[in-house]
């Protein structure tokens, strides 16, 4: 062999190792930027019927990855997704296998959607407990098939129970549909009722554990009470016969209040007309009552300090500057301020004519000046001195009941 041979073959040999270096380079770049913009997910399932690789896998129906292998591993099968990283994924995600259709290729679903918290992170693993398949058609006919069978004459209806139970049935309700058609209207009236006073609904639930809260928290003195109440009842029941015996009794006088009242209507109806009239009277005269109520309290001061205990009398003292008058004047003026009802019409009528005299165009002499003459003036002259001042030059007070 040659040199030349030699170079050829290690020439072809370098080429060689650069074309296969190439190729896996290219795998790896392509394996790399193919699952660059994606994140690897497992999922162990008890059964993929219907799943294949490239199939979709969705978030709330809108696809976010797809299917990459199925693979079995013993009573579990193992499904590889590649799921978008864009798209957010809860770390305590469910997945559910969902089929479309009876003879569609199912889907992987993940439930439920990210809101907040940890995420799902690249090869992250769903146990078989966070799994679900759809029921198989043969299991459901399977099913049926137990059902009808526990159902038939080997099993439920060996000696005709259900069919008793559905021939009771039957003839309980024969006759009966109207009524069991009201009966389902008025029940969704009265759900349609309810939905539409679901906030009152609502408010009443709500108050009512406002309530029970209150209660909860106020629990000592629920319980107090709860203990007085029931010490109160035990009082009435230990005096049952005496509350027994007073409601008798009150029964009785009642009945009697009943009788009297009966037989003495009349009399009863002519005492309430006449009470009426005297409270019409106090209605009329209210502002004379109210006088009367201030002036009594004084009056009675009054009364207490004229009393002489040691005379036993009431000590008084005349306005003697009422004998400044004569006492026609005198008598006059007091029938004045009487009542006109009280004064009997000819003395008012002689006041009237006796005007002049009143007035003072006739001078009478007055009753000071009367006794001034009859007592040879031992009386100062007149005027006399006006009421409050004594004849000493010391003034009065109403201290005291002695003047």
């Amino acid at each position: 062999m040659t040199v030349a041979s030699r170079a050829g073959r290690n020439v072809f040999r370098a080429v060689a190792v650069a074309c296969v270096l190439a190729l896996v380079a290219a795998g790896v770049m392509w394996w790399a930027f193919q699952h660059a913009d994606s994140k690897r997910i497992s999922a162990y399932f008890t059964a993929a019927v219907g799943v294949y690789p490239g199939g979709d896998v969705k978030m709330l129906g809108v696809s976010v990855g797809r299917i990459d292998t199925v693979q079995p591993q013993g009573t579990t099968v193992r499904v590889d997704m590649s799921v978008d990283r864009s798209v957010k994924v809860p770390a305590d995600a469910k997945a559910v296998v969902v089929a479309p259709s009876v003879v569609s290729d199912r889907y992987v679903q993940l439930t439920p959607t990210y809101t907040s918290g940890p995420q799902l992170t690249d090869g992250a693993v769903i146990p078989r407990e966070r799994t679900a398949t759809p029921v198989e058609l043969d299991e459901l006919y399977k099913s049926l098939n137990q059902l009808t069978t526990a159902l038939g004459p080997n099993g439920a209806n060996k000696n005709g129970a259900l069919s008793n139970l559905l021939n009771t049935a039957a003839a309980n309700l024969n006759g009966n549909g109207q009524a069991l058609n009201n009966v389902i209207n008025q029940l969704g009236q009265a759900t349609g009722t309810l939905a539409d006073s679901r906030e009152d609904l609502f408010a009443t639930v709500d108050n009512l554990q406002k309530f029970t809260t209150m209660l909860a928290q106020n629990d000592n003195q629920v319980r107090q009470f709860n203990q007085q109440l029931a010490d109160t009842s035990g009082f009435l029941a230990g005096e049952k016969d005496d509350l027994g015996a007073a409601l008798h009794d009150l029964a009785v006088a009642l009945a009697q209040v009943q009788a009297f009242i009966k037989d003495n209507r009349a009399a009863l109806k002519g005492d309430v007309d006449k009470l009426a009239s005297i409270t019409q009277v106090l209605v009329d005269q209210r502002n004379s009552l109210a006088e009367i109520l201030d002036v009594a309290p004084t009056a009675l001061g009054n009364l207490q300090n004229a009393y002489n205990a040691a005379s036993g009398t009431l000590d008084t003292r005349a306005d003697i500057n009422e004998l400044t008058q004569p006492p026609l004047v005198t008598v006059c003026k007091l029938l004045q301020q009487a009542q006109p009802k009280q004064v009997p019409a000819f003395l008012s009528t002689a006041c009237g004519q006796l005007a002049p005299v009143l007035s003072g165009a006739v001078p009478l002499p007055s009753s000071s000046q009367a006794i001034s003459a009859l007592q040879q003036g031992k009386l100062p002259p007149l005027p006399l001195p006006v009421v409050g001042t004594l004849l000493s030059g010391q003034s009065t007070t109403a201290q005291g009941g002695h003047r």
